[in-house]
């Protein structure tokens, strides 16, 4: 009988409003996680705040707790429109690409939302991780759940935003080597 490989790659997945607010949760773990010593890269979603036009959007560097990276822009208040701001989001993808060239024990990536769903965002950074072999970890909203399974080829584990299936998952990772691609 094979021996089954654990899947490196795990999205926590939620419904908006529904549980535990997903990006603490991975935020948390992810503090514990460089707390026990392991290296963890990547980059977490921080609480929304408000701004005229919406919210404002704000992820950190897991690594540098003090590194920001605005993610939305202010389009003003007449505005419908995704804010989300491509430059902000090229400068945080750069810490995904650190976490390739490390390389990191574990990546965290805040999201798999809109723009990975269309192949745009991080999604370029999103892959490389997964073909570097390095265990990924995200969120992904239920709305994206297919463009993710498609993303993925459907090779992800899919959590539920809970500290012990995340610690469960990141054990088995870490029990069985990476199998060189």
């Amino acid at each position: 009988m094979a021996e089954r490989i654990p899947v490196r790659i795990a999205a926590l997945v939620h419904d908006a409003g529904d549980g535990p607010d997903p990006d603490a949760v991975l935020a948390a773990f992810a503090t514990r996680q460089l707390a026990a010593g392991h290296r963890v890269r990547g980059l977490v979603a921080l609480p929304h705040e408000a701004a005229p036009n919406g919210k404002r959007m704000v992820l950190m560097d897991v690594a540098d707790r003090t590194a920001r990276y605005p993610i939305s822009q202010a389009l003003g208040a007449a505005a419908c429109g995704c804010n989300l701001d491509p430059r902000g989001i090229a400068d945080a993808s750069g810490v995904l690409r650190r976490a390739v060239r490390e390389p990191a024990e574990l990546a965290i990536a805040n999201r798999f939302g809109t723009l990975e769903a269309q192949g745009r965002g991080m999604a370029d950074e999103l892959l490389a991780l997964m073909l570097a072999g390095i265990p990924l970890l995200t969120v992904v909203n239920a709305r994206y759940l297919a463009a993710w399974r498609d993303f993925t080829g459907g090779q992800a584990r899919e959590l539920p935003p809970r500290d012990d299936a995340l610690q469960r998952w990141w054990d088995a990772c870490r029990a069985t080597p990476a199998v060189a691609g």
